[in-house]
């Protein structure tokens, strides 16, 4: 038997959509680095007034702003732009919730870089900065401090939602302390210490990241019961605590990486003590969950050997580590985790 998708019949306007995809994108990427959001959300204005107050040329200006009415970001009221509630919150620079950082890599890196998907299907090489040499994204992006800066702020971007439902979701009354793996800025540190006092972390990444981590903590007055330690995940001992996080940082590497980052996992816990893994999981029955398979391409332009997974791949990785109790709990539409005992 066949295993069909769960896409109900596919129209040609569907096709289409798909096909031509890029420009609804191309145009809301476009109205994030030209700040429209976060100017609107100072003050609703006309056409006329934005095209000075954000540098529109007065040819393109309506069209481009009546698409976004149409796309769902603007809505209009007697020639007055004004954001839609969703874009205020999200599109919004100033907003707590803002995904404008992730927006802003997706526009300054990997737009250009899906140009490149077929090359990387036929190769199964890389299609970023590494195609000019080097061994690791990280070390190309670590060369760069702005840019640098600038994709772990993405980062944020991307799990902070994820990051603030395991501090809520998981039992961490039961710990003391955690580590988190890759923590690049420490969101996911801050949140968990900021919602329960009890606790004490460390946040774990190469010393590169030291100082953005300091800031971001700081910012949250949890820094006194949060560290950063040094290290290289590969070559150094994961730090003990009671709890192990990984968050995102699994699907960068091969197969053989993803079980020896688990397995060191292990190492670093005490008996009963906790692995939490959190990623996009594509589906089990890898038909619906077009995010998920997408990030997996992603992470065929972006590295040399990484992949995005299921949870029950994740699960049966962990059990093979010797992991049990294992279950898996969504977190967001479009996030979840994966947690085993030791």
């Amino acid at each position: 038997m066949s295993e069909r998708s769960n896409t109900p019949f596919v129209s040609p306007e569907y096709i289409l959509s798909i096909g031509t995809g890029f420009m609804a994108a191309k145009t809301l990427l476009s109205a994030v680095e030209l700040d429209l959001f976060s100017e609107l959300a100072r003050a609703p204005a006309s056409c006329t007034e934005l095209e000075t107050r954000i540098g529109l040329h007065p040819r393109a200006s309506r069209d481009f702003l009546d698409a976004l009415v149409a796309l769902g970001f603007l809505e209009r009221l007697h020639g007055i732009y004004a954001n839609t509630a969703p874009a205020d919150r999200y599109l919004n620079r100033a907003s707590e919730d803002s995904i404008v950082a992730l927006l802003e890599m997706v526009n300054e890196r990997l737009y250009h870089y899906w140009a490149n998907l077929t090359d990387g299907l036929r190769s199964g090489a890389p299609q970023n900065e590494l195609r000019k040499g080097g061994s690791l994204l990280f070390e190309v992006l670590t060369s760069d401090p702005l840019r640098h800066k600038r994709f772990l702020s993405a980062m944020t971007a991307l799990s902070r939602g994820a990051n603030v439902a395991i501090a809520r979701q998981f039992d961490w009354s039961q710990h003391t302390s955690f580590v988190d793996v890759g923590t690049g800025p420490g969101d996911l540190a801050a949140q968990v210490a900021l919602a329960h006092p009890h606790l004490t972390g460390i946040g774990f990444d190469l010393p590169q990241v030291r100082q953005i981590f300091d800031e971001h903590v700081r910012s949250f007055g949890v820094a006194g019961r949060v560290r950063f330690a040094n290290g290289d995940f590969f070559c150094d001992p994961i730090p003990k605590a009671d709890v192990v996080t990984m968050g995102h940082i699994l699907h960068d590497w091969d197969l053989r990486e993803k079980k020896q980052l688990i397995r060191k996992a292990w190492d670093a816990l005490p008996p009963n003590g906790v692995l939490i893994v959190h990623e996009a999981f594509i589906d089990d029955a890898r038909n619906s969950n077009a995010q998920g398979l997408l990030m997996s391409l992603t992470m065929l332009i972006e590295t040399h050997g990484g992949f995005d997974f299921t949870a029950a791949d994740c699960s049966a990785w962990m059990h093979e580590a010797g992991f049990r109790n294992i279950h898996r709990k969504r977190l967001t539409s479009s996030e979840g985790m994966v947690v085993g005992t030791k």
